[in-house]
């Protein structure tokens, strides 16, 4: 654990350079605040990071998407949080080289623990929405390209992610794109 000047939490995972971060959170009987950003404090835990694009979303209970990563010139990293309702956010370790290549981490994100989870280049991402619905944010380090775009099989049993499907009401919902995503053999790796 990483206290860094501004009082933010930092944790380092048992897979390299993954770190969920906990903001410092001020609020009282009408409401809060927090910094979900601040370059000083993240370059203190990670080291210097451009960020170039803004994304949200918006899924409905049972959503799963992913798992979404962007090959070659075009990987991205990512600083993911959730504003609104729950999500089990899960990334898998892409680098051939990594001690954890090939194994996955999940944590719970929700607009009640502020939780923010740093995603590295080289790593598939994806979630499963626990609540009504949930709003996510996340910041990128580099723009979207549809060419570089690829997705791994949410459910691939080589990977064995634990999705949590026994709190969604009925089977979880995917679109064609996360339906066929490629399995762990297929995969493009790094």
């Amino acid at each position: 654990v990483i206290k860094t000047a501004r009082s933010m939490q930092i944790n380092k995972h048992t897979i390299e350079g993954l770190i969920s971060i906990h903001p410092s959170v001020y609020g009282d009987e009408r409401g809060y605040f927090l910094e979900s950003f601040n370059e000083k404090s993240f370059k203190e835990a990670i080291g210097g990071i451009n960020f170039v694009q803004d994304n949200e979303s918006t899924s409905k209970y049972g959503v799963v998407r992913g798992l979404h990563f962007q090959t070659g010139a075009h990987g991205q990293a990512k600083l993911v949080r959730v504003v609104k309702g729950s999500a089990l956010d899960v990334v898998v370790d892409l680098r051939s080289a990594s001690p954890s290549y090939g194994k996955w981490f999940g944590q719970e994100l929700s607009a009640d623990n502020h939780l923010q989870l740093w995603v590295p280049p080289r790593f598939a991402h994806g979630f499963l929405v626990l609540s009504e619905s949930a709003e996510f944010l996340y910041k990128t380090t580099d723009f979207y390209d549809p060419s570089s775009e690829s997705c791994l099989l949410w459910n691939d049993p080589v990977l064995a992610v634990h999705w949590p499907l026994s709190k969604i009401p009925g089977p979880p919902q995917l679109n064609e794109k996360d339906l066929a995503g490629l399995s762990w053999g297929e995969a493009p790796k790094f």
